[in-house]
């Protein structure tokens, strides 16, 4: 089993303290927060073992699992490789492209692993269907949530969009045109509403659409392809794919058959594949688990952290 540890006692942290603690992976050693009421809150409660400081936890743990604000990603992170410690770490990876790039280059020389917490990648309704995405043309994006204060100290890209973000770059295998962007601010101090129109080489065009003051939450996407159509419900956890075949000779009676104008005959098959439910952020940790263990390529790998931070500031910077 591996050693671990948690930097940040927040709310998501105190989440992953307990799927540590409950996995047969990891060892959970203890956790390191800078404000001492809720190290001591949360000691008292739930029993783990607080650490003094960054540097004590990092000694006695094989890996850091970084669930501290973003601004502190990289400071953490370069602590913990320089002490030999592999390293998970939430989204965004870091608050800059230019550390993002600096994690990479130094966890790569100390031949350390890297996993970034881009939780939607093990969402059971887009596995049930991750398979079935094949060089998508459109893709579309909405991701709203009603209003949080807690994560509005960033803009809305790189606190929701950034989910939406990852999953396209996962399965559109393109490097990027262009980018064109809105964002408005209404009640915080970075945009809360944004919409981006991202263009890739191949030809495929992806509309995402992010807002955190919306009167109802909902995080959909919508895969279009040749011959198919693929729906992930993210917050349901639903999936649903629409496939256009060739018609039959004999197509049965209550067959749903479209015919364009030159005569061409297409019939349509629905499938909603199984979803298995799991808990994604569990899955995500072992997942982490395994590829120290196996010296594999983790899921969403620090490249891929990068790689969509790069895109969110691109989204930011065309505001």
């Amino acid at each position: 089993m591996l050693k671990a540890g948690v930097l940040g006692a927040g709310h998501l942290g105190k989440i992953h303290l307990k799927l540590l603690e409950l996995s047969d992976k990891y060892e959970l050693v203890g956790f390191y927060d800078p404000s001492q009421e809720n190290s001591k809150k949360v000691g008292d409660e739930f029993g783990y073992h607080s650490f003094n400081s960054v540097e004590e936890l990092i000694d006695e743990v094989d890996i850091i699992d970084i669930v501290t604000p973003t601004l502190s990603h990289f400071d953490c992170a370069k602590k913990a490789i320089e002490k030999g410690c592999h390293i998970f770490i939430e989204k965004p990876i870091t608050n800059t492209v230019i550390e993002a790039e600096a994690i990479k280059t130094l966890a790569s020389q100390r031949h350390i692993k890297g996993q970034v917490g881009h939780v939607e990648r093990f969402n059971p309704a887009f596995t049930a269907v991750n398979n079935k995405i094949d060089s998508p043309m459109f893709i579309e994006c909405h991701r709203l949530a009603e209003f949080n204060p807690r994560g509005t100290d960033v803009p809305v890209v790189l606190d929701l969009m950034i989910h939406d973000i990852d999953i396209i770059l996962s399965v559109v295998h393109s490097p990027i045109k262009n980018i064109y962007a809105s964002g408005v601010t209404v009640i915080s101090e970075t945009p809360d509403i944004a919409n981006a129109r991202i263009e890739f080489e191949n030809g495929c065009v992806a509309n995402l659409t992010a807002s955190r003051i919306s009167m109802k939450n909902m995080r959909k996407s919508r895969f279009f392809q040749k011959d198919a159509y693929i729906s992930v419900d993210f917050l349901e956890k639903k999936s649903e794919v629409v496939k256009m075949k060739d018609v039959p000779e004999n197509p049965d009676e209550f067959a749903m058959i479209l015919q364009n104008a030159e005569g061409m005959k297409k019939q349509i098959y629905f499938e909603n594949p199984e979803v298995t439910p799991n808990n994604a952020i569990l899955d995500e940790l072992e997942s982490f688990a395994l590829a120290i263990e196996n010296n594999t390529t983790p899921v969403v790998s620090l490249s891929d952290g990068t790689n969509a931070l790069r895109v969110a500031q691109r989204i930011i910077d065309s505001f």
